[in-house]
């Protein structure tokens, strides 16, 4: 039934309607323009650059890529939600505005989050409020990777990559106008949501510019829950406080030559949303973002390319606590990448391809305010790296190693009344990751592949210097300097198959850790100066001033797990559909498992997703295509101070229709989200386990209720 405003909600004004009838506008335009163009568009075929770094296309390495309409289908205002249903991916869920992706398990620190392969550089595995100043509608493809290439990102990147591509810097020749634009509202949460991008080029020089916008109320969810904010307390059947304003807009252009490329971009993204945890904060962020990239083929002999690539960050979030300007999070950071790949050769074990390159980052943290629960600090990172692929008629074998150097320094420390100091401090690392992958094809349809990892990653800043009160977490967080390199080993099997329409993938992980970092509970119950208070803190009661104390301790763990996905042509055509012909029918399976495991205590680890199963069946018929999906999710096994949760399922639904304009397309669609209007609440929320609704008693931010979303996106 129709939604009806909340009086917590955000008044309605006029603005969002605005926007989405300027970006409608902006479609219309753009389509005209596209109408009037009698030089066909060229395009560029869509490669999966992250995961084939040697630009083949049958890696080792599992490599996951969301483009095209199926990003359409699946984008959500934070990059966790958008990949969520995608198998062993799976979503923090801070409420409807941010979210960072789980990959196996893993999270945080061990998930590198990237942008055009260079690291975003934000704050958001800092807490898991901040969201990733990245959306999804400014961008071409998500990928997810893991295996052997991964090593050249990092060993934070132990749980996998995921990486954002917008060609903002065009790295290919264009030669005639061309561009998208999209816009769309949902039901839920009245977002009103639009997006456009525009690239033009004469073969030596092209110009790239993108602009977004996203504007909310509150996330409408099937309970009725408390709303506290000063002045108007009530209640409804809405998350409380999590509405959302974001925009953003970026330039960048390349100049191409016989044997290369030279580009620059700059961007800035703006949000202001509300901080769920607390019904009275907002975050207002903002993210500057430069980048720099030039390509030289053949430089010299036997160098088949060299590749460099600059990104400078200028990252900023303030939390108002009532209107009044609170805590300042900020990080300034820079990221250097330089690669060689070397030309291929025959040797006894193949023909072998290869990479070489270093890599530099140099990040300042400095939070200021009452929750500032660290330090400033500095680090600083040198890293070389090496890929290398075997290739034979039977398959291929891979090989990556990376070596860094990691200082962490942190300023002097002064918190609390009790006047409690920490000295500065500075410690240096020295990880050193390799992995060896091996892909057999035992027929055109059938292959095996696996790989073996060493990994190892330096602690983070908070790791060693967290020490307050986290208000976002209801903890209070302790990091330790005496934290060693966390050190981890990995195997991952995996099948696939490929016959025509139908496809199956199948993996199969063990990673075992000897010191797993994690922020673990010491027994105590203290106030915000870290003082055991017997009489006022006897139970963790964050309201009342006492918190549970955690502590970043180092304990060994396992995480084992698989991944199944599988397409199959139930009726019709059984080769490649075309355009027009017979309708068919699909049917796409998935599943996922990852049991977490301190083998220190036996107990779980928390915060872990359960057992997963989904299902979609398709119905293609020409330019047609409607699809009814369901998502299961079992009750999850329970680490120390989780709350149980139930298990759930989502419907959905999506109908899209893809109209052909001259040489230029556009692709309707609508799509129903939790169709049955299911109370769902996350495992892999903090939120789940934390602070209780005062009108519900249960968790403070259910996963979205049913929502109806519609939109159009014009191609030309």
């Amino acid at each position: 039934m129709p939604l009806s405003p909340q009086s917590h909600a955000i008044p309605r004004h006029r603005k969002p309607i605005r926007h989405a009838i300027g970006m409608a506008c902006l479609a219309l335009a753009t389509q005209a323009s596209a109408q009037a163009t009698a030089e066909a568009t060229e395009r560029l075929p869509q490669v999966t650059v992250t995961g084939n770094p040697l630009g083949n296309n049958d890696g080792v390495q599992a490599v996951q890529a969301l483009q095209g309409d199926a990003l359409v289908w699946r984008s959500e205002s934070t990059l966790g939600e958008t990949l969520s249903s995608t198998p062993g991916v799976s979503s923090s869920y801070f409420g409807p505005n941010a979210s960072r992706p789980i990959i196996r398990g893993m999270d945080g620190d061990r998930i590198k989050i990237l942008n055009n392969s260079l690291t975003s550089q934000d704050l958001s595995a800092l807490s898991n409020d901040h969201s990733v100043p990245l959306d999804s509608l400014a961008v071409e493809r998500i990928e997810v990777l893991r295996g052997p290439s991964a090593i050249m990102y990092g060993g934070s990147a132990v749980g996998g990559v995921v990486n954002l591509i917008d060609n903002r810097i065009p790295s290919q020749p264009i030669t005639a106008l061309s561009g998208r634009s999209d816009v769309g509202w949902a039901s839920g949460n009245q977002e009103t949501r639009g997006a456009a991008m525009l690239e033009l080029g004469n073969g030596q020089y092209a110009v790239h510019a993108d602009a977004f916008g996203r504007h909310s109320l509150d996330q409408a969810v099937p309970d009725t829950l408390a709303c506290e904010k000063t002045g108007s307390p009530s209640s409804a059947k809405a998350i409380c406080n999590s509405n959302n304003s974001a925009n953003g807009y970026a330039l960048g252009g390349s100049v191409f030559w016989d044997k290369g490329y030279l580009g620059l971009s700059g961007n800035t993204y703006r949000s202001s949303y509300g901080a769920v945890a607390e019904d009275n904060v907002r975050i207002d962020m903002k993210n500057d973002r430069y980048a720099l990239e030039s390509e030289i083929r053949q430089p010299v002999a036997m160098v088949d390319s060299l590749h460099f690539q600059w990104g400078n960050t200028d990252y900023t979030h303030t939390e108002f606590d009532e209107g009044a300007a609170g805590t300042v999070f900020a990080q300034k950071g820079n990221d250097i990448r330089l690669s060689a790949k070397h030309q291929a050769f025959d040797t006894a074990l193949g023909r072998v391809q290869g990479s070489l390159g270093w890599q530099g980052e140099n990040t300042q943290f400095v939070a200021d305010g009452p929750e500032a629960f660290m330090p400033a600090t500095q680090t600083r990172l040198s890293a070389l790296y090496l890929f290398e692929e075997w290739r034979q008629p039977w398959g291929n074998v891979s090989m990556g190693l990376r070596s860094e150097s990691v200082t962490v320094e942190g300023d002097a420390f002064t918190k609390g009344a009790i006047n409690r100091d920490a000295a500065a401090t500075s410690n240096r690392f020295s990880p050193l990751s390799s992995a060896l992958g091996l892909l057999v094809k035992l027929s055109p349809e059938w292959s095996v592949k696996g790989h073996l990892a060493q990994t190892q990653r330096a602690p983070k800043d908070y790791e060693l210097r967290a020490d307050g009160v986290h208000v976002a977490t209801a903890a209070y967080e302790e990091g330790s300097t005496n934290l060693g390199t966390e050190k981890s080993r990995q195997v991952d099997l995996g099948v696939n198959w490929a016959k025509g329409p139908h496809k199956l993938s199948l993996n199969y992980f063990v990673t075992r850790f000897d010191n797993y970092i994690g922020l673990n509970a010491n027994g105590e119950v203290v106030n915000e100066d870290d003082e055991v208070d017997v009489v006022n803190c006897g139970v963790s009661a964050p309201e009342n001033g006492c918190f549970t104390k955690y502590t970043f301790s180092a304990s060994r763990a396992e995480f084992k797990g698989y991944e199944l996905e599988t397409w199959l042509r139930l009726t019709g055509n059984q080769g490649l559909l075309q355009d027009g012909g017979d309708a068919v029918w699909d049917l796409a399976l998935r599943a996922d498992a990852v049991r977490a495991t301190n083998l220190d205590t036996t107990q779980a680890l928390p915060r872990i997703p359960p057992v997963r199963l989904g299902a979609t069946l398709a119905r293609l018929s020409g330019p047609w295509r409607m699809a009814l999906g369901v998502d299961h999710a079992n009750a999850p096994r329970l680490g120390p101070d989780q709350r149980a949760t139930s298990a759930y399922r989502l419907w959905n639904a999506h109908v899209s229709y893809r109209q052909k304009i001259n040489a230029n397309q556009a692709l309707w669609y609508v799509r129903v989200d939790n169709l049955t209007d299911q109370l769902a609440y996350p495992a892999t929320s903090v939120l789940t386990s934390t602070a209780l609704d005062a009108v519900s008693g249960r968790p403070k931010a259910p996963l979205p209720g049913t929502s109806l979303k519609l939109g159009v996106q014009v191609d030309f």
